[in-house]
């Protein structure tokens, strides 16, 4: 129960970036001033918070402000994409305190991309000069699906002969570092919630990478499922008339809306050449140009995928009832400008609560990294946050 109140303590300094007083934390969490004044000890002696001045707000002698220390515990993050990997510092306010991006081995043998990624993580606790014993862990942000349980991947598309390969206690090994590991966009999620936009503690992020993913979240908790694949939408239909999808449909988010289904659209309608130069971003982000720049094919092309995701959203948005959604990814900044002009139009039109509330819909306050940071966030939430299950007794 000590531990429970702790991370209680812990999370509301760590909600409120300007700090708290003592008496204004017993107020907010609901326990006594006492319980409040000795947790608050601990964390000072543990170096996790600091006093940070005093201030006044009438009469009566002013409060003492506790804030978090930010050189007080660091956590490492690792975002294992096909082509690049990219690797974080992360202090606890959620900084990033050294940051990499490095091509993925290209065998993509998992031999490899262990030792790749145990080299990098080396290299940037060198450069950070941080002590080793300040670094709460190592967060790995993986391609689903993925074996919770086992920490293992299973068959990611994109990633050849990677057939349940244990990546956690591989780099656990590798490393020497407690590894964490959870799908991309449950990483993204997780940094939402801990750097992102403040106040926002029920959402759906929308995550556009190679592939679509989606999280969800509710009151400040990630919804992973039985097996942490929750938020797979690849096959919810968006176009009963698109082109036809491996699972035998046609239409499926997984092959209507991808950064590949639309540059392969491009190319057929004459926007882009068939021989053009780049990675499947680099030619987005030449439709997405043409589009703003009044090309009419090209504003069809990107316009009807933003039609198309707001309807996925919609579907999910309206199965858990939130009115929040946030979108990020790797290949988000090049839709993102015709993306938040239109997809709220397309969410209040497909809502079936829309005499009720409507829908707010927001870029990632995190950037671009947001899967690597979102990996370092699982360490920091596995270590820091206030989850229900800390109540429960050892038997």
């Amino acid at each position: 129960m000590g531990d429970f109140n702790l991370t209680v303590i812990l999370d509301a300094v760590r909600r409120a970036p300007e700090g708290l007083s003592r008496v204004e934390l017993a107020q907010l969490v609901g326990l006594s001033p006492q319980t409040v004044s000795n947790i608050s000890r601990r964390l000072l002696d543990q170096k996790l918070i600091v006093e940070a001045g005093k201030a006044s707000s009438g009469p009566g002698k002013p409060r003492t402000i506790l804030r978090l220390n930010p050189s007080g515990l660091y956590a490492l993050g690792v975002h294992l994409d096909p082509a690049l990997t990219t690797t974080v510092l992360l202090n606890i306010v959620g900084d990033v305190v050294e940051h990499s991006v490095v091509p993925t081995p290209p065998s993509h043998a998992p031999g490899e991309v262990v030792a790749a990624i145990a080299t990098e993580v080396e290299r940037l606790v060198d450069a950070s000069g941080v002590p080793p014993e300040k670094i709460a862990g190592l967060g790995v942000a993986a391609p689903g699906p993925i074996d919770a349980k086992e920490g293992t991947v299973v068959g990611p598309p994109l990633l050849k002969d990677w057939h349940r390969v244990p990546l956690r206690d591989s780099l656990a090994q590798a490393t020497g570092l407690p590894v964490t590991m959870d799908k991309d966009v449950t990483a993204a999620a997780v940094a939402e919630l801990w750097t992102g936009t403040p106040g926002a503690d029920s959402f759906i992020f929308i995550y556009l990478g190679t592939g679509i993913g989606c999280s969800v979240v509710l009151n400040n908790e990630v919804v992973r499922g039985v097996s942490g694949n929750a938020g797979e939408i690849g096959h919810i239909i968006v176009d009963p008339d698109g082109p036809p999808c491996t699972c035998g449909l046609r239409g499926c988010v997984a092959v209507a809306c991808t950064a590949r289904d639309l540059v392969a659209r491009a190319v057929e309608s004459g926007v882009l050449e068939a021989a053009g130069e780049g990675g499947d971003l680099a030619r987005l982000e030449e439709l997405c140009r043409l589009a703003e720049e009044g090309n009419a094919d090209a504003a069809r092309i990107v316009d009807g995928s933003a039609a198309c995701v707001a309807k996925a959203a919609s579907v999910v948005a309206s199965a858990v009832d939130v009115d929040r959604i946030v979108f990020g990814g790797p290949f988000w900044n090049p839709v993102s400008a015709r993306y938040l002009r239109q997809v709220p139009d397309h969410l209040n039109r497909f809502s079936v609560v829309k005499g009720i509330h409507g829908y707010s819909v927001a870029g990632t306050g995190v950037g671009n990294d947001v899967g690597a940071v979102g990996a370092a966030c699982l360490v920091l939430d596995d270590a820091l946050g206030a989850r229900a299950e800390r109540l429960l007794l050892a038997r």
